[in-house]
């Protein structure tokens, strides 16, 4: 059996390395940075494309590929990417399956600020910093206390422009992955370098409010992505720090109505073989 995954998440990755040990599957996956290829290959893809591909260019790769069922385990706010994965398997009549995250429960606290686009987000967080505009004047950059605080943003680098169209960039700390692109935006858009934090992986809230705590942080900025995710761990840590958190709650995507949906890594892995009617290499 051929199949596409649709990758981008550490789920994926443990979905590849089970689905690469069972006889007559072909893995071909798909990955949008150098890095997630990199994931993608060292997890037993057979072989890995580069890129966001729109539907006409997943349709190609579906027919060019004999594709016979196609997996998509993005992450949850790539909803483009799961609407053109849909809307072209169902266009070729090829099976689709879907991995998704279980949602976190959010605690109950006044600290919790659930929104549900990044700004709204924003809002809420000139709100808590008390900033009526963007500090354009200010210059921080030779200042080590602010003190009206900093904002953490613990919500990937594509969507750090939101903070920095309307803030001061030097106000952001930005948590981002160790590589080249991931930083290079971030000074690109403003972030002094000392307010990088170039670290892959999740961390546990202990770390977490270290982090806060050393940087002077006034509100964090995350989005609700699963425990894989780490986001408990970001939230937990800054109710630990009493310091507010607004959390993007991740998209509802219309096209997955109907759709077959798994929360657990081994149902989704359990479904594929069974639909290939193979059986795990000894």
């Amino acid at each position: 059996m051929n199949l596409l995954v649709m990758a981008g998440t550490s789920d994926a990755r443990h979905i590849i390395k089970d689905l690469s040990t069972v006889d007559d599957i072909h893995v071909l996956a798909t990955a949008t940075t150098t890095h997630g290829v990199e994931l993608a290959e060292k997890s037993g893809a057979d072989k890995v494309l580069n890129g966001r591909f729109n539907v006409e260019e997943l349709m190609e790769i579906l027919m060019d590929n004999d594709i016979e069922l196609l997996l998509d385990v993005t992450h949850p706010f790539a909803s483009a990417a799961t609407q053109n994965a849909i809307n072209a398997s169902d266009s070729l009549g090829v099976p689709y399956l879907r991995f998704e995250r279980p949602c976190t429960e959010l605690p109950e606290s006044d600290l919790i600020h659930p929104v549900y686009s990044f700004e709204d987000a924003v809002e809420i967080i000139r709100e808590i910093m008390g900033v009526t505009g963007i500090s354009e004047g200010n210059d921080f950059s030779d200042s080590e206390n602010f003190p009206g605080g900093r904002i953490l943003h613990l919500a990937g680098v594509n969507t750090l422009h939101y903070l920095t169209e309307s803030l001061s960039p030097d106000l952001v700390v930005a948590r981002v992955l160790p590589m080249v692109y991931s930083i290079e935006k971030s000074l690109e858009l403003g972030i002094p370098h000392r307010n990088i934090v170039a670290m892959e992986g999740t961390f546990s809230s202990r770390f977490n409010g270290i982090l806060m705590e050393e940087f002077q942080i006034k509100v964090v900025l995350t989005k609700e992505s699963g425990q894989s995710g780490g986001t408990m761990s970001k939230i937990q840590a800054a109710l630990d720090q009493e310091v507010p958190v607004v959390v993007v709650m991740r998209p509802e995507i219309e096209e997955l109505k109907g759709k077959l949906v798994f929360g657990e890594v081994d149902l989704l892995v359990d479904e594929v073989i069974s639909r290939c009617g193979s059986e795990l290499k000894s």
